[in-house]
């Protein structure tokens, strides 16, 4: 057997061993409590980050899990094999929906990844995560701007001379680029939204879309594509013209929270050691299977059936396509929302009108797309924000963060040696070699484009970082079907969070009394779809369960955002000013 085969069972055995010790402390202390959970039956349905943390919670908790996945676990966050790549015994090439990003206002996620046994890893896969030392504003016509993220530990990009050069120089014309009177003016946004009160923010800032908060119509290029689109189509992959000021504001703070030290789970930017499913969900699946999870994967949910009060079953087609009714004591719906509402019939429509409401939520395409090299371009190590990009493209050369990995000896043909891994933002606007939008193009026109804007950023200051002779292959996400026809889809699209969608996310209970949401779009302290928000809204449902049958289990840790205790007193002045009815103290409109 080959390196990579040996490497794979020695890992998959150290993880049937670490979890075994896991499950059996765990069963044990359940055990102690004297519960009756385990005699309580759960269907998880969806097998995503949300479904996937439901099960780890309630397995914990002594109950009987079967998750229901139509497709592959894991949802978006996967890793997938690139089809017919792998060659003289490699593992394939590693595809994605999108690149991984697990900053440090994480704390749910990462409780969770460090209760995954990982070989070798005394703090489970969390162990697995690594920080990028810098991020990197790429410019289009402009030297890159290079920011650090400094972190204890923290070891600075070595910088040639003509590097430092570079980012001196970027620097330097990124501050003339925005006048000094709208870089003041945006900090002064900033400290409003701070100082703001929670009704102000959940009710003035909801309302107001991030454009207008800012003023970035009044303000120079540079202003409205790094602190306006920059920030929200390409970071959080909503337009600013439409995106709610407090959701986009409320992620800033946190960020720069995060970027300060204050109630961070690590540093800013963080991402895996490894291919996910390598680093994270293959460990999480075989440790949630010693906890007794069952997975049926290939089970579509076509409906949940509701009636005298409860939910009686659910409706789940096997991948013969055979529908059958699947009964439990109680279900959690994990799936995406534009999945999960399909499923809701009336009846059950009726009986909680939230569910009604979930109708208005906003979903809209971020896809990835991989281009593999045979040899390794000369961008640093960090993630790659093209702010110029027509189509909002972000990116990160992945093999210099495995460490543990020799790409071309692991993966594929032994020929490509790095991923450059891209997130597509934007499908609605025209690129630049053909004049036409992203859902316009074929798969094949996509990938040229996607890669001609790439080069259009980073290849555009003297220097060839990007070269056609060195690209090998790319991979668009198979979720998207039908480009270049008129009626393209995309089955793993994005909640956005356009002006009036705090109000509209469900809570994680209902009042279906064994019926319960877990996704990122319920409504948790992180207003953002995010695996946070999904690993905490299934904390929340886990929760929710439990109170409703008085279980004496322990109940899920949902940790907020960060609040700064020093800014607490003026969001008290600021709520008598709201409540007055006057603006914010800060406010100079």
């Amino acid at each position: 057997m080959d390196r990579v085969g040996n490497s794979r069972r020695t890992f998959m055995a150290g993880v049937a061993a670490t979890a075994t010790v896991a499950a059996a402390t765990t069963t044990a202390a359940r055990a102690a409590e004297g519960t009756s959970d385990a005699m309580q039956s759960v269907a998880v349905l969806g097998g995503g980050v949300a479904g996937l943390t439901a099960a780890h919670e309630l397995a914990e908790r002594g109950f009987q899990v079967t998750v229901y996945e139509r497709r592959a676990l894991g949802g978006k966050a996967r890793s997938m094999d690139v089809p017919d790549s792998a060659k003289a015994g490699r593992r394939p090439l590693p595809g994605e929906h999108g690149f991984r990003f697990i900053p440090g206002i994480y704390h749910n996620l990462p409780d969770t990844m460090r209760r995954i046994p990982f070989p070798g890893n005394a703090n489970g896969v969390w162990d697995n995560l690594v920080a990028p030392p810098e991020m990197v504003f790429a410019r289009t016509g402009h030297e890159d701007l290079r920011i650090p993220l400094p972190w204890p530990g923290h070891k600075p990009a070595d910088l040639t001379l003509d590097e430092f050069r570079r980012a001196l120089t970027a620097l330097l014309d990124t501050a003339v680029g925005i006048p000094a009177h709208e870089t003041a003016y945006f900090v002064n946004r900033l400290l409003v939204f701070l100082t703001s009160c929670d009704e102000r923010r959940d009710q003035t800032w909801e309302s107001v879309p991030w454009w207008d908060f800012i003023r970035a119509a009044q303000m120079s290029y540079d202003y409205q594509r790094i602190l306006a689109i920059g920030l929200t189509r390409n970071i959080v992959a909503t337009k600013a013209e439409e995106a709610s000021t407090r959701t986009v504001a409320r992620i800033l703070e946190a960020f720069v929270f995060n970027a300060l030290g204050r109630g961070a789970d690590g540093p800013l930017d963080r991402i895996l050691n490894a291919p996910t499913n390598e680093a994270w969900i293959d460990p999480w699946v075989a440790h949630l299977e010693k906890l007794g999870v069952r997975f049926r994967i290939g089970w579509t949910v076509t409906e949940v059936k509701y009636g005298s009060g409860r939910v009686t079953a659910a409706v789940i087609e096997d991948p013969q396509g055979v529908r059958q009714s699947v009964a439990a004591d109680h279900y959690v719906s994990a799936m995406p929302v534009e999945h999960a509402r399909r499923t809701w019939g009336a009846e059950l429509r009726a009986a909680d009108p939230q569910l009604a409401r979930c109708d208005k939520l906003e979903t809209d395409w971020m896809t990835g797309i991989q281009f593999y090299l045979t040899e390794r371009a000369p961008v640093p190590h960090a993630h790659l924000n093209l702010i110029d990009s027509p189509w909002s493209l972000t990116a990160i050369q992945q093999a210099a963060h495995w460490p543990g990995r020799d790409f071309a000896a692991d993966y594929g043909d032994g020929i490509a040696v790095d991923c450059l891994s891209v997130d597509i933002s934007e499908w609605d606007l025209p690129g630049i070699l053909y004049g036409k939008t992203a859902k316009q193009c074929t798969r094949t026109e996509v990938a040229r484009e996607v890669w001609a804007q790439l080069k259009a950023a980073l290849n555009d200051t003297g220097a060839t970082v990007l070269k056609d002779s060195a690209l090998h292959s790319w991979f668009l996400d198979p979720g998207v079907d039908g480009l270049g026809t008129p009626n393209p889809t995309n089955d793993d699209e994005l909640l956005i969070h356009p002006v009036g969608t705090f109000h509209n996310r469900p809570q994680a209970a209902t009042r279906i009394p064994n019926f319960f949401l877990a996704g990122d779009y319920v409504a948790v302290d992180i207003d953002l779809a995010t695996m946070e928000g999904a690993n905490a809204s299934a904390r929340a449902a886990v929760n929710a369960l439990l109170d409703g049958i008085g279980s004496p289990a322990a109940r899920c840790t949902v940790k907020p955002l960060f609040r700064a205790p020093e800014i607490e007193a003026l969001k008290r002045h600021d709520r008598l000013r709201y409540r007055l009815g006057l603006r914010n103290l800060l406010d100079l409109g």
